[in-house]
């Protein structure tokens, strides 16, 4: 092949590439259409506003029966579920705060209770216990349950392993609280 065979390639396709560029700008000039400054019809849509503290836990908390949850679930599965814990929060008894507080003693615990840690103002001001339930829907997704949190952690999906977890934690204190 020549050069000049080459160039006649080159040439069609960059003609090619103009043609529909052309007769795009070409339609738009021809067909124009200015577009209303208001619309002709106005869709009304009704407004749903919910506060995210009237959703949170309550309606979780209605559907879930806790007692089946914490049924599900066993001591020795929590001890190795909490591995993924153990890398933010100690779980030993005079345990010290990490990147997360220590978390002996938690369940029954006030939200936020611990004075040498630093809560974000979302846990500081939840005013609420960690109960099984609130343990339960925070391991979901914490920064789902309490809007705000700085845990990053994406949570526990399974029920097992929540439930795991959360036995593992009561169990994990000087008094652990009757199981429902």
């Amino acid at each position: 092949m020549d050069s000049f065979e080459l160039n006649k390639i080159i040439a069609a396709i960059l003609m090619v590439a103009l043609l529909v560029i052309g007769i795009g700008k070409l339609s738009d000039i021809i067909f124009y259409v200015e577009k209303p400054k208001t619309p002709g019809y106005v869709v009304e849509i009704e407004q749903v506003v919910a506060s995210t503290a009237e959703v949170s836990s309550e309606t979780v908390e209605e559907k879930i029966d806790i007692a089946a949850l914490i049924a599900l679930g066993d001591i020795a599965t929590g001890e190795k579920v909490f591995k993924k814990c153990a890398a933010c929060h100690s779980i030993v008894k005079g345990g010290k705060n990490n990147i997360g507080p220590a978390l002996y003693n938690v369940v029954g615990r006030q939200v936020g209770a611990v004075s040498d840690y630093k809560y974000s103002k979302a846990l500081s001001e939840y005013g609420k216990e960690w109960t099984f339930e609130e343990l339960n829907g925070y391991l979901i997704k914490p920064a789902k349950w309490i809007k705000g949190t700085k845990m990053a952690f994406a949570g526990l999906r399974k029920e097992k392993d929540r439930a795991s977890v959360i036995k593992y934690l009561n169990q994990s204190s000087d008094n652990p609280l009757p199981l429902p």
